[in-house]
């Protein structure tokens, strides 16, 4: 008798803890989608180029829209830049981070300032943005500038190197007034 009881106790215990690894799982498969608030309605998008798809933060304007950084799995994903194009004309330019293809935190540089925080209802930067949410989005947008060089340099095109490079400078100088 003590023999069934200690065989049932175990099978019980093995079905909640297989109970709480699914549940762990689908946690983490949301979790970047539960972080930034984002609901299923974003609008997509997709490099001319590459093909990589991404949701776009909505200060970055309706021309086409273009990624450098790592695709996987078709979409854009860890540090890098989206950069409006009309034409041969640059645009606006997020730095930052995305997962699974939507923006988590960075840096959207516009003609008249920084546009910095978390990806919230489309955009970047577009709540009350706290001091460390600030600091993360421009250390964060510093270190996709710097990635973006570093794949400028690779392609041995040195002049974008050196102007992301530049970007990355002044996105450092923001951190300095922190």
């Amino acid at each position: 008798m003590q023999m069934e009881c200690a065989t049932s106790s175990r099978k019980a215990s093995s079905r909640i803890r297989l109970r709480a690894a699914v549940l762990v799982a689908l946690a983490m498969s949301s979790a970047p989608m539960l972080a930034i608030g984002q609901d299923g309605g974003m609008k997509w998008s997709q490099d001319p180029a590459t093909g990589c798809r991404f949701v776009a933060p909505s200060s970055l304007g309706t021309a086409p829209v273009h990624w450098t950084g790592t695709c996987s799995a078709g979409k854009a994903t860890g540090l890098g830049m989206l950069r409006a194009r009309a034409g041969s004309t640059a645009g606006a330019a997020f730095y930052g981070e995305l997962r699974e293809g939507v923006p988590v935190i960075g840096t959207v540089d516009l003609d008249g300032g920084f546009q910095v925080g978390r990806f919230v209802q489309g955009d970047i930067g577009t709540r009350d943005t706290d001091w460390q949410d600030r600091h993360d989005g421009f250390e964060t947008a510093m270190r996709a500038a710097r990635a973006v060089s570093a794949h400028y340099a690779g392609q041995k095109n040195a002049a974008s190197a050196r102007h992301y490079g530049g970007v990355a400078k002044k996105l450092e100088t923001q951190l300095e007034g922190d």
